[in-house]
């Protein structure tokens, strides 16, 4: 099995800056994409960034040039520097992997449980 666990969440005022961190374990061969999506209330799971094993990054024309996405492959860990933050930017922030779990086999999606990050005016 693969876990994800995030942590960093929390309240901050608008303007206000948090730091996200994201760690997996579990039975691992190799990790691909990795990256962060946001689901607000009401609303549909939406992409903030990700970034390739290489370092490649992608990020929401939402978040550009507020937000940093960085990894530690070595730690199977992926971060998320979330700076001048808005009340838009308020909702459950999950962490994904695209993990292959042996040399043999099959690549698949794996999510984190979620961490709320609630941005106050």
């Amino acid at each position: 099995q693969v876990q994800l666990v995030e942590s960093g969440g929390g309240l901050v005022q608008a303007g206000g800056s948090l730091r996200l961190s994201c760690a997996a374990s579990g039975s691992i061969f190799s990790i691909s994409t990795m990256g962060w999506y946001r689901q607000a209330p009401g609303k549909q799971r939406e992409l903030v960034a990700t970034i390739t094993t290489d370092g490649t990054t992608n990020y929401a024309d939402s978040v550009e040039g507020r937000f940093t996405i960085s990894r530690d492959n070595a730690k199977n860990a992926v971060y998320l520097q979330m700076d001048s933050l808005k009340p838009e930017d308020t909702g459950v922030h999950y962490c994904y992997a695209y993990v292959r779990r042996w040399s043999w086999g099959t690549w698949q999606d794996y999510w984190g449980q979620g961490t709320q990050v609630t941005v106050s005016s």
